[in-house]
């Protein structure tokens, strides 16, 4: 393995840096000294273009936004050379463009990519899971070739965090269905690093991009190995066959006791929550909803499950968040579950089961296959549901197998991204978003709770968007649509050799994006 150093960062704000003492190569897995790293992670994307979604926030390795975060979250100039100018009413935000940008084809980059990719993004045929983020925009115009001026419908005040979006290239992606082009597998963009082959379910490999405007990365090769099952994932990390990998707490915590290998924590706002939706005979009682989201033990879930990586969550706000309405926060309280459920008719069984007009208080609870999290999340929401009467059958499933029951099962799911609580919010309780992809996945609809959120999303005044959000928060807890259940500390592994290395706060997307990765074109070599 080769012994090297990342660029130190600053910190700013509430990252997260975690020092690794530089350790000899020999003390490490045994690998030979090059520039390459090889990473493990869960997830792999569905596709690579921006046009449906990829890098939408961020760090994306093979594109570059407008802005792009620094260690400690702050905005700061990508591709266009400084913050955006805004117009007094809050509508126009113009973007003066860097000058002399190549895409890696060779092509220059100019204000028409930033139109291009917004517009596509904005049009109705392209199956864009997060085009909904975007809505506050009334048109997008370049004026000349390196300025790009936004207009927006109302004072969206959370706009400008939105525009770390990567750019896509007009002419590489033009012309194509961008569904089903191959710009999705075979993207051209501006970034540091450029794909060099992707085998799905098994890798992705990026090579660094020589011609980078912001100077070619001295990490040449970067390899993303796509592993599912969190132990699988471990095993090859020991085998040497991974330079880092993420890991679920409980599963990394023997490597703390291991020579050669280094354990890094990244605060998130990831949470993992059970969707409790309306239409299941079960969840649809909101008496069922409130009970169980009472019944959960979440201190025991951080200190059992997250060996304390992490935290109670009680809504998809931290309760450390300015946004998060204290008064909305659940001490677990077994008797009064069960005083709701008897009082909404719902009586103890012979078995220990609750029933309500000859129906059973039973429901089946997914999660996908694979993920030691989610499965240890599920087992201990059942546990504590049991123990008011609710009946809760863990079941494992792919995504392709869980997608279609969103609505009508609960799941054990996982989201957050941070910022402005437009963010965590709006895609998780709209009503209008139920169904819309892995938004408002239990179809949860209240009107009290979506005529606050467009308050909060088209207000640009912060009194009155605070005050939607406490509405928001306090509709929500008196008829809850998820039980949510922990916020997760990301928690990665590395092998020794790897110096300087920093996290920042992540959002539920921590693949290519995150981890002590998260700035890998800064990585140094040894001199």
């Amino acid at each position: 393995m080769g012994l090297w150093k990342a660029g130190a960062g600053v910190l700013v704000g509430s990252a997260l840096v975690v020092g690794v003492v530089a350790c000899s190569a020999q003390e490490g897995a045994g690998r030979a000294a090059d520039s390459s790293v090889t990473i493990g992670v869960s997830y792999e994307p569905e596709s690579l273009s921006p046009l449906l979604g990829y890098g939408k926030d961020g760090n994306s390795k093979i594109f570059d936004g407008l802005l792009q975060r620094d260690q400690g979250l702050e905005l700061e100039p990508a591709l266009a050379t400084a913050l955006p100018e805004v117009s007094e009413d809050g509508l126009t935000y113009t973007f003066q463009l860097r000058e002399g940008v190549r895409f890696s084809d060779g092509t220059p980059f100019t204000a028409a990519d930033v139109v291009f990719t917004y517009t596509t993004i904005l049009d109705a045929k392209t199956n864009n899971g997060y085009a909904s983020e975007l809505d506050a925009i009334a048109k997008v115009e370049a004026d000349g070739e390196h300025k790009v001026v936004f207009t927006l419908k109302y004072p969206y005040a959370p706009f400008i965090e939105r525009t770390v979006l990567p750019i896509a290239s007009a002419k590489a992606a033009g012309g194509q269905d961008p569904n089903t082009g191959e710009y999705n597998t075979k993207p051209v963009g501006t970034g540091p690093y450029v794909v060099s082959s992707w085998r799905k379910g098994e890798k992705l490999t990026l090579k660094a991009n020589p011609d980078y405007w912001g100077g070619a990365p001295e990490i040449t090769d970067f390899t993303v190995a796509f592993i599912p099952d969190d132990d699988v994932r471990a095993t090859r990390l020991r085998a040497g066959e991974l330079d880092g990998a993420a890991l679920p707490p409980s599963v990394a915590e023997p490597f703390r006791k291991l020579d050669g290998m280094t354990v890094l924590n990244a605060k998130s706002v990831d949470y993992r929550t059970v969707t409790l939706p309306t239409a299941n005979p079960v969840t649809g009682d909101k008496a069922v909803r409130r009970a169980l989201n009472l019944a959960v033990d979440r201190d025991l879930m951080v200190e059992s499950i997250l060996k304390g990586s992490g935290r109670p969550a009680y809504s998809p706000l931290p309760d450390d968040n300015p946004w998060f309405l204290k008064s909305t926060k659940i001490t677990r309280n077994e008797a009064e579950a069960a005083r709701i459920l008897d009082d909404a008719g719902w009586k103890p069984g012979d078995d220990g089961v609750r029933v309500k007009d000859g129906k059973r208080a039973s429901f089946t609870l997914w999660y996908f296959s694979g993920d030691k999290l989610r499965q240890d999340h599920a087992l201990a929401f059942a546990s504590d549901a049991k123990k008011v009467g609710v009946e809760v059958k863990v079941q494992a499933g792919t995504r392709e197998v869980v997608q279609p029951l969103l609505g009508k099962d609960p799941m054990l799911a996982g989201g957050g991204a941070g910022f402005d609580p437009d963010f965590d919010l709006y895609p998780s309780l709209y009503s209008k978003l139920g169904g819309d992809g892995w938004n408002n996945m239990p179809h949860y609809a209240n009107g009290a709770v979506d005529r606050a959120l467009e308050i909060g999303r088209e207000s640009g005044d912060e009194t009155e968007r605070k005050l939607a959000y406490e509405t928001v928060q306090d509709e929500f807890a008196k008829d809850p649509g998820y039980a949510f259940l922990t916020f997760i500390d990301h928690v990665y592994v590395m092998a020794d050799g790897y110096a300087d290395l920093t996290t920042q706060v992540e959002p539920h997307d921590h693949g290519l994006a995150g981890g002590p990765w998260w700035n890998l074109e800064d990585w140094r070599l040894p001199k």
